[in-house]
Parts: C-alpha cells; sequence; structure tokens
C-alpha cells in the first residue's frame, strides 16, 4: 500500500504531521526568561523563527515576522539596547559590506526607495546593526540581510513608535 492508501485509511496520521511541522517552526519566548524586568520594554528577535516579539513597559506584546542575516557570521547574538531612533534614515555600507560588494554606493539618502533601511530605524548599542523596516517585502521571512533584522515598513513604524531610547534587546 502506498502514500496515498495510507491516507486513506488514517488520514489522522497526514494531519497530525502537517500540525507538528506548522508548530514546530514557531515560538513565542516570555520575557521572563531572558529579563529581569521589562523597564522601557523588551525586544526579543529570534532569527530561527524569523519572528521578533515586542513588549512595551506596561507589558503588552505583539509579534512581527521579520528577515535575518544571511549566514550565521553575520549574525550577532545576545544583549543589546536601542540606543537610537532615526525616521527616514541614510544608509552606507559597512567596511566589509564594501569590501564584498565595491559596486555598491557609499551612501543613499533617506527616503530614497533604494535604501535598505526603510521608513524607520532602531539602532543597537552594537556596531552596524539595526531593526529596521525595508522596502523589498520579498525580504521578510527570509535570511536576506546582513546582518541586521528587518520588518515590514509599516510594522517598524509601529514598533518605533512604541520603542524608547533604552529597550532591551535580545537576539537569539
Amino acid at each position: 500500500m502506498g502514500f496515498a492508501g495510507i491516507a486513506l485509511f488514517a488520514p489522522s496520521v497526514v494531519r497530525a504531521e502537517v500540525i507538528r511541522r506548522n508548530i514546530s517552526s514557531f515560538r513565542i519566548h516570555e520575557w521572563q526568561d531572558h529579563f529581569e524586568a521589562l523597564g522601557k520594554g523588551i525586544i526579543i528577535s529570534d532569527t530561527e523563527t524569523r519572528a521578533l516579539q515586542h513588549w512595551t513597559a506596561d507589558g503588552e506584546m505583539r509579534i512581527y515576522p521579520t528577515s535575518v542575516p544571511l549566514t550565521d557570521e553575520l549574525t550577532k547574538r545576545g544583549y543589546t539596547e536601542v540606543v537610537e531612533k532615526r525616521e527616514n534614515p541614510s544608509w552606507a555600507p559597512t567596511p566589509s559590506m564594501r569590501e564584498r560588494n565595491p559596486e555598491w554606493p557609499a551612501l543613499v539618502e533617506g527616503g530614497d526607495p533604494a535604501n535598505p533601511l526603510g521608513t524607520r530605524a532602531l539602532y543597537l548599542s552594537w556596531q552596524y546593526y539595526r531593526i529596521h523596516g525595508t522596502q523589498d517585502t520579498r525580504k521578510i521571512g527570509r535570511r536576506s540581510s546582513n546582518g541586521c533584522i528587518g520588518l515590514f515598513n509599516e510594522q517598524i513604524e509601529e514598533v518605533y513608535e512604541r520603542t524608547p531610547v533604552g529597550t532591551q534587546v535580545k537576539l537569539i
């Protein structure tokens, strides 16, 4: 009996497999497992499940799909915090990006449709690392960045408004 025969006689086995895959690909974290207090707020970005969870100081949590770094070598993990916020940020490639891609421009002004930082950026205490928007919506849910965490522009605008400087961040 082939797979089709098994499905006819045991459809619950097939359904259980599909459900298991969906559940295992998504995980919600509890902020208490990573931080001692909410403080000004918390962001946890999970590079494996490509999701960002954001808690405000009053405990409201929202979750967003993200893009993540292309490779583990480009991924920094651990604790950091939001140290600056910019609307329509300009973008300049890092020295290592320029080395890998010398044809890239030295600077892309904020508001330019070619700007990979989108409409808002949260600057982290780690040099060159950001949580930012993107005009290229195909990147969300994929390994597509050079180190940053990307969100849809509409969603980074929401996170930006709800996130004060000093918000705690953990990338896992």
